[in-house]
This record gives C-alpha cells, structure tokens and sequence, in this order.
C-alpha cells in the first residue's frame, strides 16, 4: 500500500514558537513513519530553532528513515530549499514552510496524487492566526477574504485541477533532476519560477483541494503590510526577468494603483465620473466581503474595518509592484542566473544513477 519514500523538508528562521507545533503535526502523520525522511534545514537562527530540530532528531532518530538537521549559511529560503533538496534521499520530495500547521493526512493525500501518476501535488492553503483576538481574527478575515488576497487557486480552489503554480507542493525527485532547484536570487518569486520551468520541462502541477496545509498570518497589522509591499515589489521585479512566472491576478492590485493615479488626474481636470465608478465598484465589493465575514464568523467591531484593511493592503502590494518594475533597469540582469540549479539537478542526477533509478521524463 506505501510503495515509495517520501523526504519531508522544512527551513526554519528563528520559529521556536511554530515549530515544536510543525513537528508534533509531522509526528502525527498517517504515513508510515518507517517511509519517511525528515530534513531539517536551520538558516542561522539566533534562537532555540536549531536546538529543537536537534532534540527531534535525537528523539526520533530510530522512528524515521532518518533524521537530518543540515545548515543553511546563506540564510535566504531559496537557498535553504537547495540545501533540503540536496540532503533528500527519498523517491518524494514535499517542501513545507516552518510557519505552517499540516494535518495527519497531508503527506499520505498528496502521496496519494503522485501514486496515481501525477509527478507534482498541492493543495489548497488558507491563514491562520496565533493571536485569536478579536483584532488578531479581523486581520485573518481580510487575509483569508476572496477580495483581500485568496484570488489564486492554491488559496482558495474548490476543485481537482492543474494549476501554474501552489503552496507546500510534493515533487517527484525526476521533477528536479530535469530542472534544477531554486532560484537563490529571487526572494519572494522563487516558487512561481521553479514552477515556470517545471511546466515547460512538460510537468503540470496537480492541485487537490483535499489537500490542506495552513499558514500562520502575519501578527500585525504593520507586519502585513510590510509583508504585501515585499510581494508586490518581488512580482514587479520578477516580470523583468521571468513574465511567464507572474499571472494576472498577481497584477490586480498594481492596477488598481493605476487606477487611483488615472482618475485622480482625471478628476482634477473635472472629468469624474471614471473615479466614481472606479471608487463605487471597489466600495460596493469591500462592503460586500465584509458582510460576508460578519454573516459567516459573527459580528466583531474590528470587522467595520475590514474595508481600511483592503485598501491599505492593495495599495502596499501596488506601490511595491510599481516599485519593483522601476527597479528592472537597474537589477533584473543580475537575477537571470543561478549556479544553484544547475548544481541541484547535477546532485539530482548523480543520485539516481547510483542508485539505479532511472526516472521517466514526461515529455
């Protein structure tokens, strides 16, 4: 019934309030224990995180396949996902993110996919909060909101489909034999360019909204903002070195930026109806979605500003797009290559060759 082996890797940064939890959650997996590896990979945390993974390994070095705690100097997560990929030794390779919770069935679901034939699985990823306060809940409403930010399938799909990119996806290890790893050099865009270049190696990614795994929302207000201009300004850097890797939707709130500069001019030489419109649409959705949390979740006071969270939010990830395209000039030229992957598919290679592993390309 568990034919094949399954390396489940996470990188961690400074998470010894998140992952003690993770690793209760991987403990817990249906999947047999006696078919799975654990890598762990520390990006020079200077708090307990290394230490945890240490003690887990040390607990559990007979329950697994193996244990690994590896290093990760470079400290970026792209990085630190190269080095998890390199100590993995298993058929499967999924990649979880340290501020995650994942399910007892996460890796048998997607191990499930992969059985059937399918060489990449995801699923869907919805926030969650720490902090379940009544503020703390309202921020998660706007995070977790069709019209704050779950426009993308891997956020909110409700069917069995193949998608252009996901969150916390399994890999057959054949996936990065033929393309290679991450991009070191993109901070924030390096899953949609992985898996730009996974689709035109032939590969699709199956996307299963059985499959969940959850992610810890940011705990402020502040921290989400900052963290929507950080997208923003990646996805506008991005275009100037891979437009394939960027969908639409991640464009909206660049747009709607636009908007806001258009009909202003236009409104100051007394043309306003174009703002109007603009502004009653966005209005009328905002209240709409907002209605929504409060008929569904029940009322709470921060709810009223869930509107003001829209806003801010669409307009930090705007400013960081339009930031980040006016940076092409200056930066997308040092972004296009990447020894790394180069390096990842040789390892990836190397390994099937000693171990008689001869994958099948899907093309």
């Amino acid at each position: 019934m568990y034919p094949e082996t399954v390396s489940l890797c996470i990188v961690a940064l400074n998470e010894e309030n998140i992952l003690p939890k993770l690793l209760e959650d991987v403990y817990s997996q249906t999947y047999p224990h006696q078919k799975t590896q654990v890598v762990l990979v520390d990006s020079g945390s200077s708090d307990a995180t290394k230490k945890i993974m240490e003690n887990f390994a040390k607990e559990n070095k007979d329950e697994y396949i193996s244990v690994t705690v590896a290093d990760n100097p470079k400290r970026i997560q792209a990085s630190g996902w190269n080095v998890a990929i390199i100590n993995s030794v298993c058929d499967v390779i999924i990649r979880v993110d340290a501020h995650t919770s994942i399910p007892c069935d996460f890796i048998e679901l997607n191990m499930k996919n992969l059985q059937s034939g399918e060489y990449v699985s995801g699923g869907v990823r919805p926030c969650i909060i720490e902090n379940k306060t009544l503020w703390g809940k309202a921020l998660l409403e706007a995070e977790n909101s069709l019209f704050g930010s779950s426009i993308g399938k891997a956020r909110s799909g409700t069917k069995k489909e193949y998608v252009k990119t996901m969150f916390h996806g399994a890999y057959r290890r054949s996936v990065f034999a033929d393309t290679g790893g991450f991009n070191e050099k993109l901070l924030r865009t390096e899953d949609n360019e992985l898996h730009f270049r996974i689709r035109k190696a032939g590969y699709k990614l199956c996307f299963d909204p059985q499959i969940l795994s959850y992610q810890y929302a940011r705990s402020s207000f502040r921290k989400m903002i900052k963290q929507k201009y950080g997208n923003g300004y990646w996805i506008g850097l991005t275009l100037g070195v891979c437009p394939g890797c960027i969908s639409a939707y991640h464009l909206i709130p660049f747009a709607f930026l636009i908007g806001i500069i258009a009909t202003g001019f236009l409104a100051a030489r007394g043309i306003w109806q174009p703002g109007a419109l603009m502004w009653g649409a966005y209005l009328a959705f905002a209240l709409i979605s907002t209605a929504a949390s409060i008929a569904k979740k029940g009322f709470n006071p921060f709810f009223l500003l869930i509107p003001f969270f829209f806003l801010t939010l669409h307009i930090s990830y705007g400013v960081g797009t339009l930031t980040g395209i006016c940076s092409i000039p200056f930066k997308s030229r040092h972004l296009n290559s990447c020894e790394m992957i180069e390096t990842v598919k040789s390892v990836m290679k190397e390994f099937d060759e000693n171990e008689n592993n001869i994958y099948k390309s899907p093309v």
